[in-house]
């Protein structure tokens, strides 16, 4: 993928590094993929704000992704790279030798044109989707089924990608992009390759307009509030409020945030963090 360095023309584009859509190829979604996305961002389900900074934005659709590849054996043709305001991946449109279209998340080095099948004895090339068990050692794969047709739920984003280090009775060893080694059941369906819009990291708003854009507000730091506010307001002058905490006055660093005694721990073989080994 190629950034775009901006111009400094304004305040807004002094520092803006943008995607430049090399790979996009269309800007016109397929009508029938789409569905109504109300915005809600930051609410309950009575409707009251529950978490701050959330709101606003651009209105937009939701596509349709086929997470689960599980149209079998039947080749597909990619029609066109598009670009998807829901993640920050690009998306493919497929078209089946049927004459059924469906949105798949778009893997590095997809092209227009290219054919790309789902199945179980399918090669391990870019864009097929297929059991980790027929998979060789050392293949890089995203979309990654947490349980046999559930669909993908695992690395998914832009750049992301893991790898199959082993496989052992009944599971794949997959490393993740944290580091994590975890196992998956060989079962489990996955799409070879890197997901697309690699560089999305590299990118800078350049100006809170933009974020506004995407539906964030502005964030007030503790310290910058008064004492009633927060456990890091107040103070005289540029006070820093001692340890970093939430409102609440938990600690906010170095904390562990995952659920003790969650039931796909036993999956864990090595934490990200190289320390933790399961049983």
């Amino acid at each position: 993928m190629a950034l775009k360095k901006f111009k400094s023309i304004t305040a807004g584009t002094r520092w803006r590094i943008g995607n430049a859509f090399a790979e996009v190829t269309t800007s016109e979604p397929e009508k029938k993929l789409l569905e109504k996305k109300h915005s809600k961002a930051g609410r309950n389900s009575d409707g009251r704000r529950s978490m701050r900074y959330k709101g606003g934005g651009h209105r937009k659709h939701y596509r349709i992704i086929d997470f689960k590849r599980n149209k079998q054996d039947i080749e597909a043709s990619v029609l066109t790279i598009e670009y998807d305001p829901n993640r920050t991946s690009f998306i493919a449109l497929v078209e089946y030798t049927d004459g059924e279209r469906r949105y798949i998340i778009a893997p590095q080095g997809l092209q227009v044109g290219t054919k790309i099948i789902s199945g179980n004895n399918v090669a391990p090339e870019i864009g097929n989707a297929l059991p980790i068990k027929n998979m060789p050692l050392g293949t890089t794969i995203h979309n990654i089924e947490m349980q046999p047709g559930q669909g993908g739920k695992l690395v998914r984003s832009a750049g992301a990608s893991a790898q199959l280090t082993n496989k052992e009775d009944h599971y794949g060893i997959i490393k993740m992009p944290s580091g994590e080694l975890r196992r998956i059941l060989i079962n489990c369906v996955a799409t070879v390759g890197i997901v697309s819009n690699s560089d999305h990291s590299l990118e800078t708003a350049g100006k809170a307009g933009r974020n506004r854009w995407k539906g964030v507000r502005p964030r007030v730091r503790g310290v910058a509030m008064n004492p009633v506010d927060h456990p890091m307001g107040g103070g005289e002058g540029r006070a820093s409020g001692g340890h970093p905490r939430s409102r609440t006055g938990k600690y906010a660093k170095g904390e562990k945030t995952r659920t003790r005694g969650k039931g796909s721990d036993k999956m864990i073989i090595q934490r990200r963090d190289g320390k933790k080994l399961s049983k």
